[in-house]
């Protein structure tokens, strides 16, 4: 198996690390693993060759962002198995799999909580990059924060870029200038940027992807994160492909089958907080809570 990372890197501590420590955790007597990184975006097309060439099984490229190049050499490589996370512009072709994620439905549940711990009534949220899959964080998020919180001003930058450390850091800083007492994100390393100023500041943060109060160990500082299992996507789809069981088009992971959640990070919640978090899930699962997805939907987004 063999993985392509975007721009953030392996050790992004989002979810390019958590698709790598998937592959890890496969049986190393079954399976072997191995990740190029990409440093820019002509990066793509030559890690997705070099894999292609070395005759790997499975290639799995993580996020959007890969998606031109993954199409394009999908319909090269007719014979060749791909995996692509975040982006299901590639569903129609017979060997890719698309690793799709409800990441409103999670960045929901955040939102409900950010809502209900902020104080100032102004919290904010920073994004890697605006698209359709990835406005559907912030979506999300604002949806949430205004069920609890109908007059709360949300803060919002859109950062163009998933490895900008010291970007992710001013921008938060500058939101904590203006009140805000909460800061999700989703923007990959960017966020990283992010959850330091939320931490040097003295105010919550909220991560993204993985359990990001135990991987950047702010366990009082990141109250909690909206997973998405993307360890749990990779190593399903390398399964598939060694069983015999590959199967193309879309795989969706949603708050009902586990593939995304508040991050078991929670010490910090009240419990009346974490009840209303439940009893919303419960109801999205059930069907008779629908989270907005796009920003028609959502007036208060305003990222463009």
């Amino acid at each position: 198996i063999g993985m392509v990372t975007d721009v953030g890197g392996v050790n992004d501590r989002s979810f390019n690390q958590s698709s790598w420590e998937g592959l890890q955790a496969l049986d190393p007597e079954l399976f072997e693993v191995n990740y190029l990184e990409s440093k820019t975006d002509a990066d793509y097309q030559t890690n997705i060759n070099t894999f292609i060439d070395e005759d790997y099984d499975l290639i799995i490229c993580v996020g959007f962002m890969l998606a031109n190049a993954t199409m394009e050499a999908a319909q090269a490589n007719p014979d060749q198995k791909f995996a692509i996370i975040d982006d299901a512009t590639c569903a129609d072709l017979p060997n890719v799999a698309c690793l799709m994620f409800a990441q409103h439905e999670a960045s929901y549940l955040v939102g409900l909580v950010a809502g209900s711990v902020t104080e100032s009534k102004t919290v904010g949220y920073v994004q890697g990059m605006v698209s359709d899959a990835m406005n559907q964080f912030g979506v999300g998020y604002i949806a949430g924060v205004l069920e609890t919180c109908p007059d709360a001003t949300v803060l919002q930058y859109n950062a163009n870029n998933f490895g900008d450390i010291a970007g992710g850091n001013t921008a938060a800083k500058d939101m904590i200038t203006k009140g805000a007492d909460v800061i999700y994100h989703a923007a990959g390393g960017t966020g990283n940027g992010v959850m330091n100023a939320c931490d040097e500041e003295g105010i919550w943060g909220i991560g993204v992807d993985c359990d990001q109060a135990v991987v950047l160990d702010m366990k009082d500082t990141i109250i909690t994160s909206a997973m998405k299992r993307v360890d749990i996507a990779a190593q399903d789809i390398s399964k598939a492909v060694a069983e015999g069981k590959f199967a193309a088009g879309v795989h969706m992971y949603d708050l009902s089958n586990g593939g995304v959640d508040l991050s078991p990070t929670r010490d910090h919640i009240p419990a009346d907080v974490l009840e209303k978090v439940e009893a919303a899930k419960a109801e999205i699962i059930a069907g008779s809570k629908t989270v907005p997805t796009t920003t028609a939907e959502c007036p208060q987004f305003t990222l463009k």
